[in-house]
Order: C-alpha cells, then sequence, then structure tokens
C-alpha cells in the first residue's frame, strides 16, 4: 500500500513541475490508479455488493444494500472505496441506476471506470493549478479544493461517456445510467451527481432532532432550465397519458425513448437532443452536527420522504443495518403507495461520518448476503 500511495504522490509532484505543459489523459496514470483499486480490494477496501466498510482507525462507517425490483434484473449497483487513491483521509461512495435493455451493463461499466478516472483527473487538476499554500485563510484553502474536484468531476464524466459510446460489447444507444458520488476528504464532501439519484445529509438541530439536508437536485424534465435546454435542442417534454405528472423526454420524431430524467450517461439516442452527462457539483464542510448522509436511487425516493429516511437510519440501533433497513421500508412503501405498479429497484449507501463505541463487528467488510426475490 506504501509503495503505491508514494507512486500517486510521485505522480502528483511531477505533474506539479510540468504545470504549463500539455499533459493530457497518461496511461501511466491510469494505470496507477486501476492498480490502486486491485490493491484495495484485495485489502478488503472496496465493497461492490451490500455489506458494510468500517475500516480500523477510520471514522468512517458506510452501510450498503441494493434489493432487486419486479422489472427483471437488478440494474443498481454500487461501491465505496475507504482509503481512495490510497489517501488515507479520502473515501469515494458511488450509487449507479441504469435503465434499458442494456442498462445493467452500463450501471456497472460506470461504477467501474469513474473512480480511477477520477483519480486521474484529480492528479492532473492538481498538478495544472497553482496552489497558495502561504494562504492562512481557511475559505480560500476549502474553495480552492472545491475547484479541484469540481474540475476533476466534470473533466472525468466527459471523458467516460465518451469510451462509453467507444465501447464494442455494451449497446448504450437506447440505454444509460444515472451517478451519483460523494468524496469525502478529511472534514470536506464534495458531491457529484448526474440524474435523478439523491443525497441526503442528517444533521442535528439544537434539541437534538434530526433533520434533513438535500444535497443534490434530481435532475427531471419538467425542471425549467432542463427543459429549456431540451427543446432549445429539438428535443421534446411530455407526459404519457397515462403517466399524469412524469414528464419525460422525447426524440423530435417518433415515440422514443421516453427518458424519465435530463441527465445520464449513455442514451446516446438523446444527446443531440438535450439530454447530457455533466455533472452539478457541490461540497459542505461537515461539523460536529452533521450526523450522516443517505445516497439513494429514486426507488427510495419515489415513495420516502427526506425526512423519513433521515429518521429510519437515525432511529436505527445497529448502523451495519441502516441502508438494509432504509430500503426495505421503501420496499413496503411501495407497497402501499405504489398497488398495481412494478416495484422500481432500490438501493442506499448510509454513510456515517462519526465513530462511535466499538461495535461487535470488527472487520473491515461484511458482505450481507441477500435472498433472491421470489
Amino acid at each position: 500500500m506504501g509503495y503505491l500511495s508514494s507512486m500517486f504522490s510521485g505522480l502528483a509532484r511531477s505533474l506539479l513541475f510540468k504545470k504549463g505543459k500539455n499533459n493530457g489523459r497518461d496511461s501511466g496514470a491510469r494505470g496507477a490508479a486501476e492498480a490502486m483499486a486491485k490493491v484495495a480490494k484485495k485489502n478488503d477496501m472496496i465493497l461492490r455488493s451490500s455489506g458494510i466498510v468500517n475500516v480500523d482507525g477510520s471514522n468512517n462507517f458506510a452501510s450498503v444494500f441494493s434489493k432487486r425490483g419486479e422489472k427483471g434484473v437488478n440494474q443498481d449497483c454500487c461501491i465505496v472505496w475507504e482509503e481512495f487513491g490510497c489517501q488515507e483521509d479520502m473515501m469515494f461512495c458511488g450509487i449507479f441506476d441504469g435503465h434499458g435493455p442494456w442498462g445493467h451493463f452500463v450501471a456497472k461499466q460506470i461504477r467501474e471506470t469513474m473512480p480511477p478516472s477520477l483519480l486521474c483527473s484529480w492528479q492532473e487538476t492538481l498538478g495544472q493549478t497553482s496552489i497558495d499554500l502561504d494562504s492562512d485563510l481557511e475559505s480560500d484553502k476549502k474553495r480552492h479544493r472545491f475547484n479541484i474536484w469540481k474540475d476533476s468531476y466534470i473533466r472525468t464524466c466527459a471523458a467516460i461517456d465518451h469510451e462509453l459510446e467507444q465501447h464494442r460489447r455494451i449497446d448504450s444507444f437506447y440505454s444509460g445510467t444515472t451517478a451519483l458520488s460523494i468524496v469525502r476528504q478529511g472534514e470536506l464532501i464534495f458531491i457529484a451527481n448526474v440524474g435523478d439519484s439523491r443525497a441526503v445529509l442528517a444533521t442535528t438541530l439544537d434539541d437534538g432532532s434530526l433533520t434533513p439536508v438535500q444535497l443534490t437536485v434530481d435532475f427531471k424534465p419538467s425542471l425549467p432550465q432542463e427543459e429549456e435546454r431540451i427543446i432549445q435542442s429539438n428535443g421534446r417534454v411530455f407526459c404519457l397519458e397515462d403517466e399524469p405528472g412524469v414528464q419525460r423526454v422525447w426524440q423530435p420524431d417518433g415515440e422514443t425513448p421516453g427518458l424519465a430524467m435530463s441527465r445520464a450517461f449513455g442514451d446516446y439516442c438523446l444527446k443531440d437532443f438535450g439530454l447530457i452527462s455533466v455533472p452539478e457539483v457541490s461540497h459542505r464542510n461537515i461539523t460536529s452536527k452533521d450526523q450522516f448522509v443517505v445516497l439513494a436511487t429514486d426507488g427510495v425516493w419515489d415513495v420516502i420522504s427526506n425526512q423519513e429516511a433521515v429518521q429510519i437510519v437515525g432511529s436505527t440501533a445497529d448502523r451495519a443495518k441502516a441502508a438494509k433497513l432504509l430500503v426495505e421500508c421503501a420496499a413496503q412503501a411501495w407497497k402501499r403507495k405504489r398497488r398495481g405498479i412494478a416495484m422500481d429497484d432500490i438501493s442506499a449507501i448510509c454513510l456515517f461520518f462519526h465513530s462511535n463505541s466499538p461495535l461487535s463487528e470488527s472487520q473491515q467488510v461484511h458482505p450481507i448476503s441477500v435472498a433472491t426475490p421470489k
């Protein structure tokens, strides 16, 4: 682990000295990032299934759970990477919601390509940015960090969407995926969202109660700025007669594809008509009052409110079961609120910021066996 950390740190230093030159996307850097992912997996630092991530000495505790809906194969997938890029103070969490005939392949492809590509972009951006190490203003340092991550995310999303389009074994013309991710770096979190998954923070009020803070925007075609961009690109936005209130994106002619989101990876049938894969990037400083953040696909948010999600997770005695409890509550809500409608795939990541008293689960990663729905 130390060797790879030194290797990546050396890469960052070399990029700093090369500032002003045309660095491009270095294949060696991508290879180093992919090698780190393999080492992290071997050392139980990466989780790609339902379970928990709890590394000794870390304040982070992540609970992950995914449940297949009633529409076929589960097209949701997740990833949690502790010590992201061999940096002890960094963690990456991502949740992806595929759609279309090849949606499950698209979601997994973006899950695998986004973290290493983001590491490369981050290192390149560090090398191309002037850093004022003498600045005493903490606000300037935070703003500088945010600008680096924002630029890195924008470059990454453009690159991996282009790579997906060129992929020879995945047909993503009528298939795509959302992507919601968070990078925790020390006491800062950086959030990037493409699509209609959502991140909700739970923070403590003065009376001790938990209140939700929505960190992302659900990028639906009904949003005025999204609809305007689509219409200006000759796309169409309207509801079907049997789905009043559900705005979808359509090609200029014909009745395809009817996409219920305005941003996504893939879906190249709509990329000329207003659909984009540009992420919204934001950040937040974690305080002692901030307890956890929930990243979940729309299978949760279609039937569970922000306040309900915070209450469900916050009331869980065993943090290891937090994501599973939230997902199961959403599944029950689907049966009550959406009778006659096939349940969507439901997935969630609950990332706790502060270490509690030692838990009985002492290992770093504990996969949870998920019963196949009947």
